[in-house]
């Protein structure tokens, strides 16, 4: 506890540190943590508060020396794992003891998305679709945060989070659906792939300009406390996303009006061609929240137990007590960044093949069900072409649909059209009269 203390006067919020909050100091390691905090200044003792510092901003003590803090004032947030990479449990206390059926589920959403995403960026590299993102090397973050929350919990992603849709068992046929934007994705084709949305299954629609969905979680987290609706609002975000204003805003925000959300973290190494060398000099994203007064966490994001784990708890105690949490899951981004990026100008194959062959989250899962009897090759063999079939089922589903009629851009905006977009409604409706023989409206629903 003398650890904690230290940490408390160091990181510390208003609330403190308490038991879940030091998950990250009772791993091993933490004890190397004391001995790199600075040597506290004398402090001056005064016989009463009045002689004591009264300023609103900030709780603290006078001392008598001009001294800087340094960015380093601790080795760095120790990063929280359950499993090594044999997927061997290291400490049995912190085993969630999931059941064996809830496992083969972690491992199928990630092994399904995994074919789901190789099969939809060769189609983009086909032509047959615009664009595309892959989740490589980032599927236990997905599932393992997904698995640990309700199912009525609402989701905000940024764009990299399908696994948290196939978990909540989204259909393969409505992924396909809206990235080939045909009549029957949900959003009616007005977005670029990859921008999911559900309703039924609490994930709200992701857009593409970076960062905006941080601040909005947090209006809904807020909503959620004034109804008192027992229910979290979980938050995605890359570590590049981190560096936009909106976290910022998002943050102090959540904070300040102690709202039930989670905000999520996946630092995968890069922002697009950027480097976290590049984007920033602190100690991660994790060293960030104490700053604001979010309790915060960093976990092996290739351990999706110790995700589930973290998850978990973050939930349980933001429902409870009405608080953030920040959660910055360690990871790597095996792919390109989208199907617009060629990685391979600002990374080695080197860097990226050790990842995909010696720290996936995927391997390490299955040496876990492996080391239990609980999966085999015969299994793996069977699962992958079964998981492919059905993939290319959906695909080729899809891609024999018509496209949504071209009167649905003007719909779903207002109650009520205003003159204005009526009248560019009628002036679509005579050009395509006229020159309707140049567009391939046979592709579109009449």
């Amino acid at each position: 506890m003398a650890v904690a203390a230290a940490a408390a006067r160091v990181w510390g919020s208003s609330r403190g540190l308490d038991r879940a909050g030091l998950l990250l100091l009772r791993r091993p390691g933490a004890r190397g943590l004391a001995r790199s905090l600075p040597r506290r200044q004398e402090q001056q003792h005064f016989p009463s508060l009045d002689d004591k510092p009264q300023f609103p901003g900030a709780s603290a003590e006078f001392i008598d020396k001009l001294e800087f803090i340094q960015p380093n004032v601790i080795s760095g947030i120790p990063v929280y794992r359950v499993m090594d990479r044999q997927g061997q449990i290291i400490n049995p206390s912190e085993d969630p003891h999931l059941p064996q059926e809830k496992v083969l589920k972690f491992y199928r959403s990630m092994t399904l998305l995994n074919t789901m995403d190789r099969i939809l960026y060769e189609s983009q590299r086909q032509g047959r679709i615009s664009f595309y993102m892959t989740n490589y090397g980032e599927e236990g973050t997905h599932v393992g945060s997904a698995a640990a929350l309700d199912n009525t919990d609402l989701v905000f992603g940024q764009y990299r989070e399908a696994g948290v849709l196939m978990y909540r068992d989204y259909p393969l046929e409505l992924f396909m659906a809206q990235c080939y934007g045909n009549v029957s994705d949900l959003g009616k084709g007005r977005q670029m792939p990859v921008h999911y949305g559900c309703r039924e299954r609490h994930f709200v629609t992701i857009s593409s300009p970076l960062a905006t969905q941080i601040p909005q979680a947090v209006g809904a987290a807020y909503a959620a406390k004034r109804a008192n609706a027992n229910r979290v609002v979980i938050c995605y975000f890359g570590e590049g996303a981190a560096s936009e204003g909106d976290a910022h805003a998002g943050f102090n925000f959540a904070a300040t009006l102690e709202c039930p959300i989670i905000f999520f973290c996946r630092n995968n190494g890069y922002a697009i061609s950027t480097p976290t060398s590049e984007q920033y000099r602190g100690d991660g994203i994790a060293a960030r929240g104490p700053g604001y007064g979010i309790m915060s966490i960093r976990v092996d994001g290739n351990d999706v137990f110790a995700v589930y784990n973290a998850t978990k708890e973050a939930r349980r105690r933001a429902v409870a007590e009405n608080q953030p949490f920040l959660i910055e899951a360690m990871t790597y981004r095996i792919g390109h960044h989208s199907t617009s990026d060629d990685s391979s100008a600002y990374r080695s194959v080197d860097e990226v093949n050790y990842w995909d062959k010696q720290d996936h989250p995927i391997s390490r899962l299955r040496h876990y069900l492996q080391s239990r009897g609980w999966w085999d090759d015969e299994q793996e063999k069977a699962w992958r072409k079964q998981s492919r079939k059905k993939v290319m089922e959906a695909f080729e589903q899809a891609e024999r649909k018509p496209k949504p009629s071209p009167s649905l851009l003007f719909s779903d905006v207002y109650q009520e059209m205003p003159a204005q977009l009526r009248k560019q409604q009628e002036a679509l409706a005579r050009h395509l009269q006229t020159y309707g023989e140049h567009y391939p409206l046979d592709h579109f629903e009449k």
